[in-house]
């Protein structure tokens, strides 16, 4: 039976922590030049009664429609806004708020509320709510069935309300307008506690809807013992289940990557490693991996790994529904995190950060057979600011990169055929 997530959820919130999280940095990303994602606000950004404006976020999320018009989610003043952009990112329509009663939103870093739509329009958001207990959150959802003109009052999709955290949220909809929504969780890690057990890393727990929204079911677990602090992905395979990768904590401390591709929207199946990094640590990476799944049924993985034997950045890809993966490709090396991957047919991006010594840079590389072989690195833009992470989005018909950089506007860069960024 479905559970009605009510506001009244809200009165109830509050957290736990999760130990060990400091953040472990790529190699060579200690030199980074403004790298930190908390930049001193200045000018109307320091203005909490200025306008709103996307130059003062952060992190910025952004999806196409299915009429090819570009929307974007963002935090300002513990509000979150949309905006659109018929034009691919040349304009934007005055932003719409989401929530109108303030929370606060966790968007910095890989935390950043998330922004997808199904096909009829009806538009989603997902997020996590900070909350006073150190490492702690909530997560939050809110829906749009007028075109992003009005959106329904927040609700908590997490039903366990203990003060503890449930945090990093991913979302993903179907193609009949499900909503997949999953997010680290805690409640394993307390229910051990309480019985004098211990319990490695976190737990990977999600809900999801198919009345738009409206309800979602109860919580379940996909996963126990995984990372605590790392972003997750999810991705809807053409059978129309939900696959989702994550970093896990496997036998031995080993911080590498999980992957499991749903049997159908009740039901999670077994889990897959992407490779045997094995990297142990006891710590809290804050790299979390990224999926992209091509419509021939190729799932195509990127991650950041730190393990003495394998450092920087990799990518691999699956051809049989993420059970088996190829052997991994390294890409970024020193200096280089946060990857994002898109597939579009059987073209493949791959973007990333990196540091030349002066600039924060992006960096793509390209394929054109599925992720068999590699264009060599290409800078495809760059600041002497601190910037947010990139991010590779489309249109269905053409690549686009996502990026923000420190208190300047949102930047959509169409990337051509050849991976060259256009204008």
């Amino acid at each position: 039976m479905k559970i009605l997530i009510s506001l009244l959820l809200l009165a109830t919130l509050a957290v736990s922590g999760c130990a060990h999280e400091a953040p472990i940095k790529s190699a060579g990303a200690d030199k980074q030049h403004a790298g930190s994602h908390s930049a001193e606000a200045k000018g109307a950004c320091a203005d909490a009664k200025a306008l709103p404006s996307n130059q003062c976020a952060e992190t910025i999320s952004a999806a196409f429609d299915g009429k090819g018009v570009l929307w974007i989610a963002w935090v300002n003043n513990n509000h979150i806004y949309v905006q659109s952009s018929a034009d691919k990112g040349l304009t934007f329509s005055t932003p719409v708020v989401v929530n109108t009663v303030g929370e606060k939103v966790e968007a910095k870093g890989e935390y950043r509320p998330k922004i997808k739509l199904d096909t009829k329009g009806n538009m989603y958001l997902s997020w996590t709510l900070k909350l006073e207990g150190r490492h702690s959150g909530h997560i939050r959802f809110s829906r749009s069935t007028d075109g992003g003109r009005h959106f329904s009052v927040p609700v908590t999709v997490n039903d366990n309300l203990d003060i503890i955290s449930h945090r990093f949220d991913s979302m993903a909809v179907g193609k009949n307008g499900e909503i997949f929504i999953a997010w680290l969780d805690a409640r394993d890690v307390e229910a051990a506690k309480k019985a004098g057990q211990k319990f490695e890393g976190s737990s990977l727990y999600y809900s999801w809807s198919n009345d738009g929204g409206q309800h979602f079911y109860p919580n379940k677990r996909i996963a126990a013992h995984t990372c605590q602090c790392c972003r997750l992905d999810t991705a809807i395979a053409p059978d129309n289940t939900p696959v989702i990768t994550w970093r896990h904590v496997f036998e031995g401390g080993m911080r590498d990557h999980g992957l499991v591709k749903f049997n159908d929207w009740n039901t999670p199946g077994d889990t897959h490693r992407l490779a045997e990094d094995n990297w142990k640590i006891d710590a809290c990476p804050h790299h979390g991996p990224a999926l992209s799944i091509a419509d021939s049924g190729i799932y195509h993985a990127v991650w950041f790994s730190g393990s003495p034997a394998n450092q920087g950045l990799f990518y691999a890809y699956s051809t049989d529904s993420g059970r088996h993966f190829s052997t991994p490709v390294n890409f970024g090396k020193e200096g280089a995190s946060h990857p994002h991957v898109l597939a579009l047919g059987s073209r493949v991006n791959v973007v990333w950060q990196a540091f030349d010594g002066t600039h924060n840079v992006i960096r793509l590389i390209k394929s054109a057979d599925d992720g068999k072989s590699w264009s060599k690195p290409e800078v495809i833009a760059q600041t002497a600011l601190s910037g947010d992470q990139p991010f590779l989005v489309s249109d269905g018909q053409k690549l686009y990169l996502s990026w923000k950089t420190q208190q300047q506007d949102y930047q959509l860069k169409p990337i051509d055929e050849k991976g060259n960024t256009v204008g």
